[in-house]
């Protein structure tokens, strides 16, 4: 076999105006859900950490 490197050149790419509207609005809508998902378990870490770490503070 032959140890070649291949490569690829994108000369172009043509994408009707429309396709990519649609496509960017699903893109936006799917961001959604997503977002509330990440923001949830941000959420729930914190609220983890925060209160085990509280735990060590002002301790007397």
């Amino acid at each position: 076999m032959e140890n070649e490197e291949k490569g690829i050149i994108i000369r172009g790419i043509d994408i009707p105006f429309m396709d990519l509207v649609v496509l960017l609005v699903k893109l936006a809508f799917a961001a959604i859900p997503a977002m509330i998902i990440i923001f949830t378990a941000l959420g729930l870490l914190s609220t983890l950490f925060g209160g085990v770490f509280n735990m060590f503070m002002f301790r007397m």
